[in-house]
């Protein structure tokens, strides 16, 4: 059953929140709800996919398996994100496996019954549009950091992220084990521990699953300046 929180959040995902309320109403009508729990798969690379999911609650990670054997991470997505449209519209196989890092609750929605909808509504074709740009973007913008940015500068914006406010000081909750953001970052876990330390000098103090931010400005100011800069002042 699809309580009133779970449509306000689905009703925020980048693919309904420009809908119209009598779209969002028809395109919620049929789809389901499913838990996972922590470790669980949500599907497998190679799987067929036919719906798309969108995250009520908790955290999942997109990853392959490397040649080698090691775990590389694609994406992680957590409340109101959606994954999987590209595929599914096409009735391909899921190209990455999906896990539940956290326990969560998934929205599910048939890729068929969009599809159909989609021929009746044009606004919903702009959002399906605009949540795929939107994944293209994300992809584009893990690309430059990894290029442009020292270890430290990432684990910074990941925490801005996270933070709820743009000035002052601010406490986040880190959502998920510190290997995984190592993985999702594209650092070793030793490298992360590594720029937890440098960041204590831009007032970032990590205790556990926790992270206080002295100054939510002055992070997001040494996440924007120059790599060469910031070698010079973390090392």
């Amino acid at each position: 059953m699809l309580l009133p929180l779970d449509r306000q959040i689905a009703s925020a995902s980048l693919l309904m929140k420009n809908l119209p309320d009598t779209v969002v109403d028809n395109l919620l009508a049929n789809a389901t709800i499913r838990q996972y729990g922590r470790g669980e798969t949500v599907f497998l690379q190679g799987d067929e996919a036919n719906v798309i999911h969108v995250v009520l609650d908790g955290w999942v990670k997109l990853y392959r398996i490397a040649p080698n054997g090691n775990e590389a991470i694609v994406n992680v997505f957590t409340r109101s994100h959606s994954f999987g449209e590209a595929v599914a519209f096409r009735h391909e196989s899921y190209p990455v496996s999906a896990e539940a890092v956290t326990e969560c609750k998934l929205l599910l929605i048939s890729a068929r019954s969009l599809i159909a909808m989609m021929k009746k509504e044009p606004e919903l074709c702009v959002s399906v549009l605009a949540s795929t740009f939107q994944h293209l973007h994300e992809m584009v913008s893990q690309l430059e950091q990894m290029k442009a940015q020292t270890g430290a500068q990432r684990v910074a914006d990941f925490i801005l992220d996270l933070c709820h406010c743009d000035t002052g000081s601010c406490m986040v909750t880190l959502p998920y084990d510190k290997i995984l953001i190592a993985g999702r970052l594209g650092m070793k876990p030793e490298s992360l521990s590594r720029a937890f330390s440098k960041l204590r000098k831009v007032g970032v103090k990590i205790a556990k699953n926790h992270a206080s931010v002295n100054d939510v400005a002055a992070l997001r100011s040494y996440a924007k300046i120059d790599p060469a800069t910031a070698w010079n002042k973390a090392l």
